[in-house]
């Protein structure tokens, strides 16, 4: 009798280990996935931006206007369930159309120095450096994560639960990449 109740009670606490396992590393999980919402909706802002600046070139060069509409136009989101290559992708498309935005610019000194273009330029910048802002908190995530399902006895029960590692942004500017 005494082996049945200890038994019981054994399996009970496991039960209690692993309900307790599966819910921490769902809040780390969630974590990742609010800090790459976070990610996209500040990729999100940069387009939009570039967009306005885009705009202000309009008067200036029709041909470059229509030719990095269509890049933008051609953008594709960063969600939640986007990885770090995603956001790569679309930064390196971003740095592509800034510094086309950028060409025009030079070439008319009048736009360069307008209040408009110079405000718009620097709101782009700063979503750029809360992008960086959040890709250092999406990575310490995902090193809470990381190491915890690489524990053990955790690493156990995230292998039985079905939780992998995930990747990091290295550091760096927006045309860096990833790591494992």
């Amino acid at each position: 009798m005494y082996y049945i109740i200890a038994s019981g009670a054994i399996i009970v606490a496991l039960i209690f280990w692993i309900i307790s396992v599966q819910r921490t590393l769902v809040v780390m999980d969630e974590n990742i996935n609010n800090a790459m919402s976070q990610i996209g909706v500040q990729v999100s802002s940069r387009w939009d931006m570039l967009t306005s600046l885009l705009e202000l070139t309009r008067g200036y060069v029709e041909h470059e206007y229509k030719t990095i509409k269509e890049i933008i136009q051609a953008r594709r989101s960063i969600t939640k369930d986007s990885s770090p290559d995603d956001v790569i992708k679309q930064e390196n498309i971003i740095d592509e159309v800034k510094e086309k935005i950028i060409e025009v610019a030079e070439r008319y000194p009048d736009l360069k120095t307008d209040s408009s273009y110079i405000k718009t330029m620097n709101a782009v910048d700063q979503y750029e450096k809360m992008v960086s802002t959040s890709r250092l908190i999406y990575n310490d995530s995902v090193t809470k994560l990381n190491r915890a399902i690489r524990m053990f006895p955790t690493s156990i029960a995230a292998g039985i639960l079905g939780f992998s590692s995930r990747k990091y942004f290295e550091a760096g500017g927006s045309k860096g990449s990833y790591a494992q």
